[in-house]
């Protein structure tokens, strides 16, 4: 039978000696690992009369266009999935993996690459099943969203496991200090598939401070001052509903790497090894919160407060404390969400804790950390800069300290804008002159913004009791009574109306705090820009910790020069990546980060004086 088939089909027959020890014309089985079955692709064929004509006209369209000149390598970057990887365009990109019957969906592939390389090439097989079907990069197939031709993706050594992982905790990882990336990977070998960051210094005293569990405090060598060191770790773990309602972003990514029975031990594992005192995270699942997530980490030793978004939502932002660093003096959610607002109708939400560091000092010390996600719409800035001053406003109704200054303040999360935009600006300076901005410009998460509309002044109604100065305006009055400021009940009102009246017409925003961001947001060698996430359809800063620093740090930004009350002072942080870093390992989610945020991480020093 299998002679009668090639003489009916001899255009099937492979005409050459194939490099996988097959015989001409196929008499042969092809060597290789494949499994029983594919071996004999050609009599596949041949013996397989009744296959439907358009499978027939397949293979031989396959041996048509086989010039000799190109061969085919097997590469399998998915399980229970083979695609056909050779040498193609950095923007060429897959399909999903759909298991369905082996005959109906067999497909052959464009081939990419000379013969001479496949003879160097390795040949991948894993998991192949009778159920799975081939994947082809196609050059004309292009990522939905026109992605940068710079996203250049690495799928060679993506499945490489001949050398072991090499686990390294953070004391070991800062013993290496404003090492390169690519520097960090040659020293350590590190393994194909991941990216080393490495720990960056501003104090040199720290350097010589081993960073382990048992972080102590210590007293200063110039006894005027009790310091106290901690790590601050902020990080958007991706909410699974999020990830499966948006999968448009995730098409790069395999598809096991995106369930979250993969992600969250990959998650924990990211937050053990870095091990902060206090973990400000977003887009926290509230299922996944309440089953997984709050007995993982209070099994490491943290205290867990969270606050789920409003509405049906179902994720929100949780910080969470090392018991044996600090105790909880109160804990204050905010919700962005105002019913008596149109302009207040998203579900965004915030929180404010307020914390007692455990070491001997002022009874009054005490650490205000607050964490947030704002609106991603990039054509709502004005929700935007409402729910910040909402944010602003608690934190300043919560820090201040008995003597009428406020406390050190920590403010983490995922802001939905850039370094640079009027948002950030406004944070870093404490101060922002909004007229004729456009509502599209405000994050500037948009080059071409669709948002033209010009910011209304003022941006939030007077019903919200937010004033410009973002304060509750119940609490500023009470601050000027307690101030002494008393009036006769006439004037008063008359100057209340006054008050009001000008911020009506006043376009600026300001707040109270002098703050600085712990990253720099661009590397000072090149000038190429960090970046805190990346998915298929953008690779920017959105993710921020910014802090009150105290006079002598070094590393604050201009106009943070003035501490609020001691303050604090950034020791070091771990370093971010390039955009270009990242889809080395075909960006993010990856094997080994299970986000499409970076952690960010930071230590500080609190100051007293």
């Amino acid at each position: 039978g299998g002679g009668a088939a090639g003489a009916r089909r001899p255009e099937l027959a492979l005409p050459w000696a194939d490099p996988l020890r097959g015989c001409r014309g196929c008499a042969g089985p092809v060597a290789g690992p494949g499994p029983a079955g594919s071996n004999k692709t050609c009599a596949f064929f041949g013996r397989h009369s009744m296959l439907p004509r358009h499978v027939q006209r397949l293979g031989r369209d396959w041996i048509t266009h086989w010039n000799g000149s190109q061969i085919l390598t097997f590469n399998s970057p998915v399980s229970s999935c083979m695609r056909w990887a050779g040498h193609f365009p950095p923007w060429a990109s897959f399909p999903h993996p759909i298991s369905a019957d082996f005959s109906a969906n067999w497909r052959f592939p464009q081939f990419f690459g000379p013969r001479r390389q496949f003879q160097n090439s390795n040949w991948h097989l894993d998991n192949y099943t009778q159920s799975c079907c081939f994947h082809l990069p196609s050059p004309s197939m292009k990522s939905e969203g026109e992605e940068p031709l710079t996203k250049k993706r690495r799928l060679s050594g993506q499945d490489d496991t001949s050398s072991p992982e090499q686990e390294t905790n953070l004391s070991n990882q800062k013993e290496v200090s404003c090492l390169s990336v690519a520097q960090n990977e040659e020293k350590h070998g590190s393994k194909k598939g991941t990216i080393k960051r490495h720990w960056e210094y501003f104090c040199q005293q720290s350097k010589t401070m081993k960073i382990a569990k048992n972080k102590g405090s210590h007293q200063s060598s110039a006894g005027s001052e009790a310091t106290f060191d901690f790590t601050v770790m902020s990080y958007n773990i991706l909410s699974q509903s999020l990830l499966e309602g948006n999968s448009h972003l995730y098409k790069h990514c395999r598809q096991r790497l995106l369930f979250w029975t993969y992600r969250f031990p990959n998650i924990l594992q990211e937050i053990k090894e870095l091990d902060a005192d206090v973990l400000c995270l977003q887009e926290v699942q509230e299922d996944h919160y309440r089953t997984e997530i709050k007995s993982s980490l209070e099994s490491l030793g943290y205290h867990c407060e969270y606050k789920m978004r409003t509405g049906r939502k179902p994720d929100g932002c949780a910080i969470c404390f090392k018991t044996s660093k600090f105790s909880l003096i109160s804990s204050n959610p905010v919700e962005f969400f105002r019913r008596d607002i149109p302009l207040l109708d998203r579900d965004n939400v915030g929180l404010v804790l307020l914390l007692q560091p455990r070491f001997q000092c002022k009874a009054s010390a005490a650490i205000c950390i607050a964490n947030t996600h704002l609106l991603y719409n990039p054509r709502r800035g004005d929700i935007k800069l409402t729910q910040l001053a909402m944010l602003l406003a608690e934190i300043a109704s919560v820090a201040p300290q008995k003597d009428g200054s406020f406390c050190p303040i920590i403010i983490c999360g995922d802001f939905n804008s850039v370094p640079g935009s009027p948002l950030y600006r406004f944070i870093k300076e404490g101060k922002l002159n909004y007229e004729g901005l456009a509502i599209g410009k405000v994050s500037g998460q948009e080059q071409f913004p669709r948002g033209q509309r010009i910011l209304s002044i003022p941006i939030w109604p007077k019903k919200l009791g937010i004033s410009q100065n973002c304060v509750y305006e119940v609490k500023q009055q009470q601050k000027k009574e307690n101030a002494g400021e008393k009036l006769e009940a006439a004037k008063q009102d008359k100057t209340q109306e006054i008050v009001i009246a000008s911020e009506k017409l006043s376009s600026k925003l300001r707040h109270h705090f002098k703050l600085s961001s712990v990253y720099s947001h661009y590397f000072p060698e090149t000038g190429v820009p960090e970046v805190t996430t990346c998915h298929s359809r953008s690779a920017v800063t959105v993710d921020y910790i910014f802090y009150s620093a105290a006079n002598d740090d070094t590393a604050a930004q201009p106009g943070a020069e003035d501490s609020i009350c001691g303050g604090l002072k950034l020791l070091g942080r771990l370093a971010l990546l390039t955009e270009k870093d990242l889809w080395t390992v075909n960006g993010l989610p990856n094997e080994k980060n299970s986000s499409d945020h970076l952690p960010l991480l930071a230590e500080f020093r609190l100051i007293e004086r």
